[in-house]
């Protein structure tokens, strides 16, 4: 590792990790308030963070609400081998130790469950875009395969978790937000929680310009949560989120272009269109219905049912394409776990299933500068995923903790082309059946102290391909693309110090993939996929959290707490021959070796608070032949406000922030591989921005 690097990390390993299950309702969260560590609900053991022998972060509303409410980016961000990504507002991709090789948009290899729901479709795809950062009071990773209770994938799970208000309060909500490059952002919020249960309802409205040309933005999101026991033994909860998105598309750039002029969007050339032309843009109608079923038999014994149902109508103009889908998806997830003990040892099984199917009607036109034109193709896709698994935790002497489980997977698509007007017009039918898999975990963890533990694992994974990488825009269809399988070698240890003062958490991991899936772009702006043979991803993860100095009363504990977090990673191509070049040994593409996020938080007892953050992420390969880089960047962001309560009942938060202070450009979410070197998506240079909240609580 770079000397270089060194000093960072060893000041890391002083500073916070901010894990701690909080997720208050309210916007007072310049309160810290004192809570135990956070509870892992990843692999159904509901265990402490420190008894989780696997890599887990997790992000509470506190870290949330320290960013600008516009995006989920920074937030999840500071967590070590994470990186959010936006390549144009809203658009949305996340890596989980390089998995964003596969992703030149939206969110793929990722697993995702919004609220115990499936939120990943049957095809593999996430619309992490339908989200509002304000409705989001926990985030959950996964870091790497967890097919023992997740299914198929390889490059990690996401859990989310709406917030929802303490038994014993009432609340109503409103908020505004302005910003540079017309920013505009409202929110309404009541939500009222008992002892039997809680309902909130939240609805936000986002709108802005856009830093780039064709870079605009307009979504209203409505989330409804609801939550009742009927008696000790059941819960029953209610999930609905409808999102209405419409933003522009600007494009990629080349480095000409993104030296001259950052702003502009993707330029047209003689034989081909720009964006700004063809009005490239998303527009999509949305909504997730989800009931979940929670039944105590025993103290022992509980069974978790959730149902859901989806759909949304999307249309998306590009370059020469025009693409209006049509979804449908449903599906459900049932797991039981029992606690029992075994030669005076606790045990707790899991077991269960879950399954989803989804049909698609996927019809491509020309792009008429933003109008559909002719018919191009005109697809029927349905798609049926599903998976049983079992696990096992059991308690061993002198500290140990062992966990086995293990998922048995299938996947099938069936494409049903009713015309293709660019070959035969009769119909025809491609099915793709991939061979079931198992999908083993084994894990040991040993408590070295009371407050300390360290945990070694080996996991695999299968992860299909999915229906956008068989199928892409371009109408042809992928009939030999093979899913990836891998292994994960993991070593870690966390805990806390200096009576709790100073939390740790460190990881080493060796992760072998074999039949990587990699992504090029042609000329008309597609992405198309192939198997590039194996990579071989090995690094390391440390994050810390600490306080310098703090004042705890009977409601709150302010003072000044630094957290920090830092990635290293030496990803490379193992055999891989792509035509006559061979890329053998090549650093993984849009994989950068080195991230930081450092920040510190303070506040006092009158409400007055400010959160400084600083980024850094190292030069990164934009092909796969090593040939083109992204230039690292530093940049810094900071929070500054006002909360506070008056008359015991009005809440009040005043605010203002400013993102990439140091004015410095440069690239996020980089287009890989794309043709005549267009590669760079601008983030926003300098910006601002203010609002003010205000709530009365009951």
């Amino acid at each position: 590792m770079p000397y270089r690097y060194c000093l960072p990390l060893l000041l890391l390993l002083q500073l916070p990790l901010h894990a701690q299950n909080r997720t208050p309702a309210s916007p007072d969260t310049a309160r810290v308030i004192t809570l135990p560590e956070a509870t892992v609900v990843g692999y159904g053991q509901n265990l402490p963070l420190r008894r989780t022998a696997a890599a887990v972060g997790v992000i509470d509303a506190q870290v949330i609400n320290r960013f600008s409410q516009t995006s989920l980016t920074q937030a999840v961000n500071t967590l070590p081998g994470v990186r959010l990504e936006e390549r144009a507002t809203a658009s949305y991709r996340i890596s989980v130790r390089g998995s964003t090789l596969r992703s030149p948009f939206g969110v793929r290899n990722v697993k995702t469950y919004y609220n115990d729901i499936p939120f990943t479709e049957a095809s593999g795809s996430t619309p992490f875009n339908l989200l509002d950062p304000a409705t989001i009071g926990r985030i959950e990773v996964i870091k790497g395969p967890a097919g023992s209770v997740y299914g198929a994938g390889t490059g990690g799970v996401v859990l989310l978790s709406n917030r929802r208000p303490l038994a014993g309060e009432a609340r109503a909500q409103v908020g505004a937000t302005v910003g540079s490059y017309g920013l505009r952002r409202y929110t309404v919020v009541a939500e009222s929680g008992s002892a039997q249960g809680f309902v909130r309802a939240q609805y936000a409205h986002q709108s802005v310009d856009g830093y780039r040309q064709q870079s605009a933005l307009r979504r209203d999101v409505l989330a409804l949560d609801g939550e009742f026991s009927p008696s000790s033994k059941q819960t029953v909860a209610a999930h609905l989120l409808y999102t209405d998105l419409d933003y522009q598309l600007p494009g990629g750039l080349t480095r000409a272009q993104f030296e001259q002029n950052p702003r502009q969007a993707r330029p047209g050339t003689a034989t081909a269109p720009g964006t700004v032309a063809q009005r490239a843009a998303y527009r999509s109608r949305a909504a997730l219905l989800g009931l979940s079923h929670e039944y105590r038999f025993t103290d022992r014994f509980t069974n978790k049912t959730t149902l859901y149902t989806s759909g949304s109508f999307v249309k998306t103009p590009y370059l020469i394409d025009y693409e209006r889908n049509t979804l449908v998806g449903w599906g459900g997830r049932t797991a039981f776990n029992y606690r029992s003990t075994l030669f005076g040892r606790t045990l707790r099984l899991t077991a269960g299933g879950e399954f989803q199917s989804g049909f698609e009607n996927s019809r491509n036109y020309q792009n008429r500068g933003g109008v559909p034109g002719a018919l191009r193709y005109d697809d029927e896709i349905r798609t049926g995923t599903g998976f049983g698994f079992a696990q096992a935790d059991y308690e061993l002497p002198a500290g140990f903790l062992v966990t086995v489980g293990a998922s048995y997977n299938r996947l099938r698509y069936r494409i049903e082309r009713a015309s293709d007007a660019a070959a035969q017009p009769e119909n025809y039918r491609f099915e793709r059946d991939f061979r079931p898999q198992v999908s083993p975990r084994v894990a040991l963890l040993k408590e070295l102290t009371a407050q300390i533990s360290a945990y070694a694992s080996v996991s695999t994974g299968f992860s299909p391909p999915t229906d956008e990488e068989i199928r892409p825009s371009d109408g042809s269809l992928n009939r030999s693309l093979q899913a990836e399988r891998g292994t994960s070698f993991e070593v870690g240890t966390r805990g806390n110090l200096l009576q709790n003062r100073l939390t740790l958490d460190v990881a080493l991991f060796d992760f072998r993939l074999k039949q990587t899936i990699v992504t090029r772009t042609t000329d008309l702006g597609t992405s198309v996929f192939f198997n590039s043979g194996s990579t071989r991803q090995r690094g390391l993860e440390a994050a810390a959290s600490g306080w310098l100095w703090r004042t705890t009363d009977s409601l709150r504990t302010t003072g000044l707490r630094l957290w920090g977090s830092y990635a290293y990673n030496h990803f490379r191509f193992g055999h891989y021959l792509s035509n006559d070049q061979d890329y053998s040994g090549n650093r993984l593409t849009g994989t950068a070796p080195h991230t930081l996020s450092a920040g510190l938080d303070y506040s006092q007892q009158l409400g007055f608070y400010i959160s400084p953050t600083l980024n850094h992420q190292a030069r990164l390969p934009l092909n796969d032949a090593n040939t083109a880089y992204a230039a690292g960047y530093w940049t810094f962001a900071a929070r500054i406000g006002w909360r506070r309560t008056f008359i015991k009942h009005l809440e009040t938060d005043v605010y203002a922030g400013v993102e990439n202070a140091g004015n410095r450009h440069y690239s996020l979410g980089n287009d890989l591989n794309a043709f005549g070197g267009r590669y760079f998506q601008p983030a926003p240079s300098r910006n601002y921005y203010g609002g003010v909240q205000l709530g009365w609580r009951w």
